[in-house]
């Protein structure tokens, strides 16, 4: 009613303008004409005024009181406004805006699709000359194979990361819960990257109490898991002979594994966008093999696993990364 009424205030002031001006033009006039019939002319006047605004609320009711709610407006765009002619064509406007919006919608949402089919085709044909090239490592014992090697474990776990970035999206239709054994899914991790530990000289220390069990999805864990375990290994100084310590522990309701390592850590600058996407930091600028995709892609896994990651870290005193799991809760 009040956006109706400062819409129609114009009209109201130019009525109550035409009011003033009856009496001073019957005035000039002079007398010979009785003062009720002005009266009465300015009574119908109203009267005919307030029909017209009432008929014209009526029509345009749902169209001012949508436009009082515009986010009501825009998530259901094909309701209908009103009656009256602007109405009718203000609606059939949104109605070819929102037709407009799902076919270009429909359009975006194919393209991805088929960048992500591309992407998922492009790299298993990755897969293959990497494998050959490995096969063909195994026969060949020098410094430049461990080099070659080095290159290749780089190249690998570099297609992995965009595999795993591209299906991303389509996670809901690629993932399987199942009860799994932590100290199992971290040992397969750690093996997959033993090359990595072993070329830095970093000793993973595993530190478990018990057989803690949880409730995920074995290959988007391993790949969180070797995400943050291949950056506690390159922030690292391999000189010194350092760990990479992992803890697991029930708290509570929670199940908790600690990845401590004793690298060069991260600035407190940094330390609150260390899981934003392509962010390399002051840190990562040092190591140019950083593509500050790493932490993003653990935090929305992390998200759609329905676990909690943490980051704590201190310059020169090494960075921990804490996943904590609900014992009984299953990822949405």
């Amino acid at each position: 009613m009040r956006l109706f009424l400062k819409d129609h205030q114009m009209l109201v002031g130019f009525y109550v303008l035409q009011m003033l001006l009856v009496p001073c033009v019957y005035w000039l006039s002079g007398e010979g004409r009785p003062m009720k019939i002005v009266l009465y002319g300015m009574l119908i006047s109203t009267v005919v005024l307030l029909v017209y605004l009432v008929i014209r609320y009526l029509q345009l009711r749902a169209y001012y009181r949508l436009l009082q709610q515009p986010r009501k407006l825009v998530n259901e765009p094909f309701q209908t406004l009103g009656n009256s002619v602007v109405a009718e064509a203000i609606q059939e406007l949104l109605h070819e805006l929102e037709r407009n919006r799902q076919n270009e919608m429909g359009q975006l949402r194919t393209s991805k699709e088929q960048h992500v089919v591309f992407m998922n085709r492009w790299v298993h044909q990755m897969k293959t000359p990497l494998s050959i090239i490995q096969l063909t490592l195994e026969d060949v014992d020098d410094e430049t194979a461990g080099s070659i090697q080095d290159e290749l474990d780089k190249m690998r776990k570099g297609l992995e990361m965009v595999l795993h970035s591209s299906r991303l999206e389509q996670f809901e239709g690629d993932f399987r819960v199942e009860l799994l054994s932590l100290h199992e899914v971290l040992r397969s991790s750690i093996a997959e990257n033993r090359r990595l530990f072993i070329r830095r000289g970093i000793t993973p220390d595993i530190r478990m109490e018990g057989d803690l069990q949880i409730y995920s999805d074995s290959k988007w864990l391993r790949f969180m898991f070797t995400q943050i375990l291949t950056n506690a290994v390159n922030y690292s100084d391999s000189k010194s002979g350092k760990k990479v310590i992992i803890t697991g522990y029930k708290q509570e309701e929670r199940t908790i594994l600690d990845i401590q390592d004793e690298g060069i850590g991260i600035s407190s600058e940094d330390i609150h966008r260390v899981f934003n996407p392509y962010f390399t930091g002051e840190r990562g600028r040092q190591y140019h093999e950083s593509t500050g995709m790493g932490l993003y892609l653990v935090r929305e896994i992390s998200a759609r696993l329905d676990n909690r990651v943490e980051l704590f870290s201190e310059p020169n005193e090494g960075t921990l990364v804490r996943f904590s799991w609900v014992h009984t809760k299953y990822p949405k």
